[in-house]
């Protein structure tokens, strides 16, 4: 049976990368996880690390461009927790890099369905299990290409601005008259599996490892508040 006393996280992209780290570092530090990716067998993997060092999971696969899947979970997250106290929105696509004008539409359109469109969803269907916490948190992961745009990159950069603007007016929104903080958080070069297709002839272990992202994600939700 699941312990409801425990705080509950909710990270996305967690079968691998930086969403699995924060996901294992979370329930380290006492969380129950419940962990969202499209590949079940990596989550199985996530979720088996977790409870092999003593913590707590629940996996969830989907796709978080479907819409529903995202109303459900949060509707599921609600009837069994009445809260949610953490909500990591970690999962996002590269796509193709290529001059603005030479982006392929169906490309765009799946870079912005997930990087931004999904996490709208999400936040529009957690806010009223957030407000539910004593303490919440919402941690959005992004770039530095985010505040300093450059060439090829121009659909990715674009995302994640837009996230980032859509994350501080909720923060704004809530701030004052709820217990939701916001959180913007750039790890800087780390090594994960978009990080390799992006710089293919990088030498991986010349950047940090995605335990030193979400070592600061979970310094962030752990900052005293005041």
């Amino acid at each position: 049976m699941t312990d409801t006393t425990k705080p509950v996280a909710l990270v996305t992209g967690a079968s691998r990368g930086i969403g699995a780290a924060t996901a294992e570092a979370l329930a380290a530090s006492g969380h129950h996880v419940i962990l969202t990716a499209r590949d079940e067998n990596r989550l199985a993997e996530t979720e088996g690390r977790i409870h092999g060092a003593g913590g707590t999971a629940t996996i969830a696969p989907f796709d978080l461009k479907d819409n529903d899947a995202i109303d459900r979970l949060a509707a599921a997250v609600g009837g069994r927790w009445g809260r949610l106290d953490v909500l990591v929105l970690n999962a996002a696509q590269l796509g193709s890099l290529a001059p603005v004008p030479h982006i392929d539409p169906k490309d765009w359109d799946r870079i912005i369905g997930l990087n931004l469109t999904a996490n709208w969803r999400l936040i529009r269907a957690f806010d009223p299990w957030l407000r539910q916490s004593q303490a919440a948190d919402v941690v959005t992961v992004t770039s530095s290409v985010s505040a300093r745009p450059r060439a090829y990159w121009g659909a990715y950069a674009a995302s994640k601005a837009a996230l980032d603007n859509l994350i501080t007016a909720y923060g704004a929104e809530v701030g004052a008259v709820t217990a939701i903080r916001t959180h913007i958080i750039d790890p800087g070069a780390t090594r994960t599996a978009m990080r390799a297709r992006a710089y293919p002839g990088e030498d991986p272990t010349t950047v940090k490892p995605p335990e030193d992202a979400a070592a600061l994600i979970l310094a962030a939700i752990t900052r005293p508040r005041g």
